[in-house]
């Protein structure tokens, strides 16, 4: 009796209520159709609705964390939040470190092929 306690308390922690739930659901329907109508009305220049769109889908991202992943909201010791920094960590430092090889070796060697076209 006391095992089948335990694991509904354990189940209660990790699930959100059916309100964080609607609040999380709601906001990306209404974040996913902004940047639908974004696109579809172009009310700004296409760098600042690119850039409107980013901020968006970086809102909504956080949103899902939080509302349906539950990140940051588990018991003590925090391992799952510590995990998932972690992992950030290494997709920045992967992405920067592609994005850094990818400019440099564009500089190296198309910055040589652009000085070989003026003197044509």
């Amino acid at each position: 009796m006391s095992s089948e306690l335990g694991l509904k308390e354990i189940q209660k922690e990790w699930h959100g209520t059916l309100k964080s739930y609607a609040i999380g659901f709601l906001s990306s329907i209404i974040l996913t159709a902004s940047s639908f109508l974004l696109v579809i009305a172009r009310p700004f220049s296409n760098q600042n609705i690119i850039n409107t769109i980013i901020a968006l889908a970086i809102v909504q991202g956080i949103f899902q964390l939080l509302f349906f992943l539950h990140v940051g909201q588990e018991a003590k010791p925090r391992w799952e939040s510590v995990i998932f920094y972690f992992m950030i960590l290494v997709m920045i430092i992967i992405v920067i470190g592609s994005l850094w090889i990818i400019f440099d070796l564009d500089y190296r060697v198309m910055g040589n092929m652009s000085k070989e076209m003026m003197h044509d």
